[in-house]
């Protein structure tokens, strides 16, 4: 039998259902007090597909997101420390070993409102890069094995890498029946020419259905200081 012959762009969307107990994808707009969006965002989901299967080859495209259970929210407090490690701080600290990061100095409690209970259907595609030598298909069979397997590179996680997340096949469950205005959310990250930067979106939860348009806008009072936690 001959396979049906795609165009670039062309084939089915790649389908995977993840879930876990708690996720958190944080808002930008509320760093130190880490507050969730209510719904995966398009980064987080793109990690969670890396986690499974990435090559250098691709990039992940990610085209929605389904929410499959209510929304509902949770709050905890958590020690964090006030700081982070900088370049130098690590060459010295190889360099002497007596050079310690004292974390009780530096801990300090914070408030996060996270979601718990949550499950997304995610729908991709593979965008090949120009020096790819093979075809997609062969990278779309690898990624179907791999979720059908329950294989991963690294533990997939929610938001945070301390709320894991499991996935696996796509199921017969629809979407909730919510709509709402989700604001601004992160599109991607951008890593043209050594520098970063941030590309945007307005986030617009219609009926369970969250639709990521396939470019961002980068926005000149977000890019330099604006970055939400982990993967969210």
């Amino acid at each position: 039998m001959t396979r049906p012959r795609h165009r670039p762009g062309q084939h089915p969307s790649l389908v995977v259902e993840v879930e876990g107990p708690n996720a958190c994808f944080t808002r930008p707009e509320f760093k130190t007090e880490r507050l969730s969006y209510p719904v995966m965002t398009p980064s987080a989901a793109k990690g969670v597909l890396e986690a499974i299967f990435w090559k250098p080859e691709f990039a992940y495209q990610v085209l929605r997101i389904q929410v499959l259970t209510p929304i509902r929210w949770f709050s905890v407090r958590r020690n964090e420390v006030d700081s982070t490690l900088s370049l130098d701080w690590v060459r010295t600290a190889m360099s002497d070993h007596q050079h310690r990061f004292d974390a009780e100095q530096h801990r300090d409690q914070r408030n996060m409102v996270c979601l718990r209970d949550v499950a997304y259907r995610i729908h991709a595609q593979m965008r090949m890069r120009p020096h790819a030598d093979a075809p997609e298909a062969k990278y779309r069979d690898q990624f179907r094995r791999r979720v059908e397997r329950g294989a991963c590179f690294s533990q997939p996680f929610l938001g945070t890498r301390e709320f894991s997340a499991s996935f696996g096949k796509a199921t017969s469950r629809g979407p909730i029946d919510h709509t709402e205005d989700l604001g601004v959310m992160l599109h991607s990250i951008d890593y043209t020419g050594g520098r970063e930067s941030y590309r945007w979106f307005h986030a617009q939860l219609e009926r369970g259905v969250l639709a990521v348009p396939p470019q961002g806008a980068e926005l000149p009072t977000a890019s330099a200081g604006v970055r939400a936690g982990g993967r969210g």
